[in-house]
This record gives C-alpha cells, structure tokens and sequence, in this order.
C-alpha cells in the first residue's frame, strides 16, 4: 500500500455508508468473495453439463475457458463503463437493475435443444449456448470485483483497494478446488445448478444492498483529483503481462495433458497455480522478490525449454510436471508481479483490470481458438515461453539511457531464453523432432502418425498417437498388416467377444471409437461394422494411413458425430456385439458411462448379444463404475485382463462384456477371466446422466 497517497478521511468524505461498522465491512467483503467463488463454480458445473453433448473432449472445456475470459473481459468493460460516471444515481441504478434482470435466468441448466446435430465444428455452438445460459450472470459477477473497489475509493478517497483483487482471487481458488473435491462427488449436477442459483440470488441481493446503499454517495462525489493518465506503452506492457501469463496457462495445461500424461482431473493442478500466483502478487509486493524470481525465470525458461527437446521425450511425469508446475509458478509470478508493479493510482483501477481482462482473454483465444486452426501441433508453448522472456526483458529495460549495467547482467539470459524458445517453436516445421510421418490437428487435439522403420528384431510399423495415448499400430508387412494387435490381441476381451459371435455365422457389430480401425480386422466375409467416430481427423487418418478398414473382408461404416447421439436417433440396430472403446485418454467421455447409456446399448443389442466395454486407463479404475452399472441392469458380466506381448506389441488390456442373464453367450472360459463383482473392487454409486464422479476412481 502507497503511504504517501493515504490522507485522513473528513467527514464529508467519509459517508455513513462506508462507515467503520463491522456490517458495512463484512457484505462489502462478502460480495467480491462470493462473486469469486461463483465464477469458478459455475465454469465446471456447466462444462460437465455439456461435455457429453459433445463428445467429452478436452477441447470442449478449453473453449469453454475462452468463452468465460471473453465474458470476464465484457464484465470489466462493463464496470469501466459504469463507473466513468460519477455525480449520477444512474451507475447504481443500472446495476440494480440488471442484477435483477439476472434472475430471469435461474436456475442455470443448459437446455437440450443445444445439442449438435451432426459433425460440425462446436465451438460456437458452445459459444452460444453458454451465452444464453450464463451470460448475463457471468458478466455481472465478473463486473462485480472491479465496481465495488472503484465505489469504496470513491468513497474513500485515499484507499488503496488491491487486496480486494488478492480476496477475489482466494474465492476463485476456492472455488476451483473444492469442485472436484467436496462437490462433485456428492451431489449430482441438477443439485449443482440448483445451489449455484440459489447462491447467486444471495449474492444479488448483497450487491443490489450494496449498490443502494451507495446510490447517495455517489450521486455526491464528483471527480477526485487528477492523477496522470497511464501512457498506452504502459497499458500495452499490462495487456502484454497479462496475455502471456494466460496463453502459458492453457499451453502447459494442453502440454501436461496430452503429451506428459493423460491424468483427468488435473487440469486443476495449472489454474490452482495461475490463481496462487494473482493472490501473492496482489496482496502485496513483498511476495515477489524481484531479483529472485529473475533468475528463477531464467532457470525455468531453460528447463522446460530442454523438456521439449526429442532426448527428453521418455522423462516420465514424476518429473516433468513438477518441472513445468514449478516453471509455470514462476513465469506467472514474474508477469503478474510486474503488472503490480506498474499498477496506476486507485482513479485508474478498473482501466487496469480492464487490461488485465483482455489480456487474459486474448491469451485464451490465441491458444485455445486459433493456434488449433493455425498450427498442426502444440507450438503455442515454446511461442508463450519466448513471449515470456521478451516481455520480461522489455520490463527490467531501464527507461532512462543508462543501460549497461543493469541491462548486461539480465537481459542477456532472457535474450538468449527468448532466442533458444523461439527456436523450439520453429525447428519442428523443418525437423522431423517426433518422427511423425504427419501431423494434423483439429478441436479434439492432435493426431500423429509415427513410423518405425524395420529392423532385424522389429518389422516396420506405423503408430496414431493423441498425445501420449497410442490408438492404434500397424505392422507394414504386406502379410501381417491386417493383424489385430495393440488392445486387440488373441486374448483380449475383443477378441474372444469376437469369437464367441463368430460362432453363430455373420455378424452386425457396433464399435464406439475408430481409432486406426483396428478392430475391422475381426470381419468375416457378409459382417457389418458400423464405427462411430466424433473426430473427422481420426475417420480422415484411419482411411488415409492405415489398412484395417480397406482390407476388412467386412462391409464398413462410419458414422460421425458423437456415438451416443447418433445411437439415440437411429432405429434398433439389432447388434450382436457392440463393442464401446473411448476411455483410454485424459477426458473420460462420462455420458458413454451412466446407467442411460447402457440402456441405449441395450436396446440397440439383441437377446443374445454382448456389450463390451474397454476400461483399460493409466490412472482410472473404471471396472466399478461398470460393475454398478451391470448390476442396477441385472447384467451378467466378466472381466478379461490379457498378459502384455511386447514382442508382437500387444498391451495389457482390460474388458469387460456384459450380457442378459439366461442367454446362450459361448464365452470361451479363461484362467485370466474373473467375475467383475469380485470383493475386491470398489463400490461407487452408480452413475447417471445427473451424477458422476472421477474422483474416487483416482488410482
């Protein structure tokens, strides 16, 4: 806090509004804490809503994010709007008005006409729909922060209010964490919503009691002394701060996720850190020790630098997400602790938070909107780090002439972190640095395709890879290209499923999740495959680069958009065996697991047919989540793990197929089949289109 602009407040202007009773103190902090923690329920609440209508992919909560930063932008210009006038009843008028306006729009639950109808792009479907949803009460809860900080300097002249900016902060991180936690595992998301509204109208009511209350103070204020207008290299070094701490928000977040480990849930860990950092660096400066976290950076920006190198690749993740965790604290510590440093005098508060907003918002829309449309892979993050070490040199730049002394020591390491950054980001558009033969990249991430060249001890092959999830392998060799491997060995679930409706002549199957079409492999002559595939890359590669759908001696479909919707609109399909492969990656498509799911497998199975499900994933357990299922359908079930065959490259995998008890199903018995109620399994509630939680299935 800047002493020397405190001054003792008169009587005049100090109105009994603002008045040192505990009250007055308490709604107003009130306010700006639960308007916080509102923003940050609302986002996931609302995510997990419409994630199943669109496939469960991580690029739905990624646009989602943008459009919440676009909203928190529109917010704050609202509330410099509102604010520039002064000497009127109308700001507070206004703004009654609209928080009563709000309430129409309770309680928040999405409506199901939003649903895509096909295979078209989704983000501005998700756009729209979170508009007419959410819009009004986002923009107003994000105005909320800044209005009520720019009304008690106006009150209280002499006041500095950032540290209401650190509270609403630590309600957002709140937030955040306690979701996944304490909310989403006990409740289910038509409860969500309920509460959510429930507590935005208390919020309402606390801000409207705030707004009139200070409707007469601010009718008789007029303008306060003049400070100096911030320069508009000033406010772009703000915007600059800001965007570069957001863009690297979200390129470590889509890094960590997709090419470190496919962890759901931990999404969360990168933005708990983003919010930590707002709420040390706006507490005060003592929190960011400039000279410290200088060289931290440096030391930072050249480690994840380094991870992204080809040699690093097989690092693991105990030890690269700590790294870009611990890289990510620290570039956001620096941007935001620069941005303190610069920040205006308190007349100037909502331009900055103005700034701030749109330097968030583009950050967002710059990685999670246009690099997907731009580049073919995730070179938002060594183009984010390069923005960090170039900002950050334009920062300790001395204004004045002298430049050596300071300039020699520092912006030298940052010079050479931009240079080495910059080039990370181009070298792959001139190297080979993953060995991909392509690589393409759409809304639901990126799509590689390896190739292995063969050698004495190892045939030629040819990988799909989103991130570090393997869909699919390929031996090259004319003669064994066709063989089913990877997830789909001779032992696996798939393939004795396979057999024992094989055994009953041709067949109609069904497979939710294409990947290279590897389980067209198993077609006979006169079967019928019908894959259901959301991502149009992925139906694109598995025709283009791979063989298992040209050479299956089955007929072959495919149908996009997401399985689930499509199923619910076609006619019975009378599948033998229906085979659901879609949970191997970060973004668990939940809606493929509640018990309305199952029942829309089972009315498109006959009598006799199986269900089988892949539940093999890193760090899910999702046989319960099955097994409860199973059990509220009074389905007989069994679970297949098949031993790893790294020499004819087929992994452990798990399935579990399910079937009406009474019917004749001739599953082979196996030593390695076990029934999927075994006593050591744990027991979940059984999940529904209202309910679901990953939280407990963590491994």
């Amino acid at each position: 806090m800047n002493s020397a602009t405190e001054h003792s407040v008169s009587a005049a202007e100090a109105p009994s509004v603002l008045s040192q009773g505990l009250v007055d103190r308490t709604l107003w902090v009130l306010a700006i804490f639960v308007s916080a923690f509102l923003l940050f329920q609302v986002q996931p609440v609302l995510a997990k809503i419409i994630l199943p209508w669109f496939g469960g992919s991580a690029g739905v909560w990624v646009t989602a994010l943008v459009f919440f930063q676009v909203m928190y932008l529109l917010g704050n210009l609202y509330a410099h709007v509102l604010t520039r006038c002064r000497g009127s009843r109308w700001p507070g008028q206004i703004h009654i008005g609209l928080l009563v306006l709000s309430l129409v729009l309770l309680p928040i639950v999405p409506s199901a006409t939003w649903k895509p109808a096909g295979n078209e792009n989704p983000a501005v479907r998700i756009f729209i729909l979170l508009a007419v949803t959410v819009g009004l009460p986002f923009l107003l809860l994000s105005a909320t922060s800044p209005v009520l900080q720019t009304w008690y300097v106006q009150a209280r002249r002499g006041h500095w209010p950032y540290r209401f900016y650190a509270l609403s902060n630590a309600g957002s991180l709140l937030g955040l964490i306690s979701y996944p936690a304490l909310i989403e595992p006990y409740s289910t998301t038509h409860h969500q919503t309920l509460a959510w509204s429930w507590t935005y109208a208390f919020f309402v009511f606390v801000c409207a009691w705030l707004a009139f209350r200070m409707r007469g103070t601010l009718a008789g204020l007029g303008h306060s002394e003049a400070h100096s207008q911030p320069s508009w290299r000033t406010v772009l070094l703000w915007g600059a701060l800001a965007a570069d701490g957001s863009a690297l928000l979200l390129a470590i977040t889509n890094h960590i996720l997709q090419d470190i480990a496919a962890v759901p849930l931990l999404w969360v860990v990168p933005l708990s850190i983003y919010l930590l950092t707002l709420i040390l660096c706006f507490d005060g400066i003592r929190w960011y020790p400039r000279s410290l976290f200088l060289r931290l950076l440096a030391v930072a920006l050249a480690g994840m630098i380094y991870s992204l190198a080809p040699e690093f690749a097989n690092a693991g993740p105990l030890l690269q997400i700590p790294l870009f965790c611990i890289g990510l604290f620290t570039c956001c510590m620096v941007c935001h602790g620069e941005l303190v440093r610069r920040k205006p005098a308190p007349e100037h508060l909502t331009t900055f938070y103005l700034t701030i907003a749109a330097g968030g918002a583009v950050g967002g829309i710059l990685v999670g909107l246009i690099a997907p449309w731009l580049f073919r892979d995730f070179y938002e993050l060594p183009i984010a780090m390069a923005g960090c070490a170039t900002v950050t040199l334009i920062c300790v730049i001395p204004s004045q002439s002298k430049l050596l002394a300071t300039f020699q020591r520092r912006s030298t390491v940052f010079g050479c972190a931009a240079a080495l950054a910059l080039l990370f980001a181009f070298l792959p558009y001139f190297t080979g640095i993953h060995r991909a033969e392509s690589t393409q990249r759409n809304f639901y991430g990126v799509l590689r395709v390896e190739d292995f060249t063969g050698t004495a001890a190892e045939p030629a092959r040819r990988l799909l890879l989103n991130g570090t999830i393997v869909h699919g392998i390929e031996i090259l060799a004319a003669e064994r290209r066709d063989e089913p491997i990877s997830y789909y060995g001779p032992d696996s679930g798939a393939a004795i499923a396979f057999n024992a409706v094989h055994k009953r002549g041709n067949i109609n199957a069904g497979i939710v999740g294409l990947g290279t079409g590897t389980i067209a492999s198993f077609g006979e002559r006169g079967d019928h495959f019908t894959f259901y595939e959301i991502n149009p890359l992925v139906t694109h590669v598995a025709r283009s680069r791979f063989d298992f759908l040209r050479d299956s001696r089955a007929r072959i479909d495919v149908i996009p958009g997401d399985a689930r919707i499509s199923l619910e609109r076609q006619g019975i399909q009378n599948f033998d065996i229906l085979v659901v492969d879609a949970f191997s990656g970060d973004v668990i498509p939940v809606h493929l697991l509640t018990r309305q799911a199952f029942e829309t497998y089972l009315h498109h199975l006959k009598a006799d047919g199986i269900l089988a499900v892949h539940v093999s994933n890193k760090y899910l357990d999702l046989k319960p989540v099955v097994q409860a299922a199973a059990e509220e359908l009074n389905l007989r079930s069994i679970t297949i793990t098949n031993d790893a065959d790294t020499q004819h490259y087929i992994y452990t995998a798990t399935w579990v197929l399910l079937f009406r008890p009474g019917e004749n199903v001739p599953l082979e018995q196996r030593t390695n089949a076990m029934p999927i109620w075994s006593r050591h399994d744990i027991k979940v509630q059984p999940w529904t289109d209202d309910y679901s939680s990953l939280f407990k299935l963590l491994r």
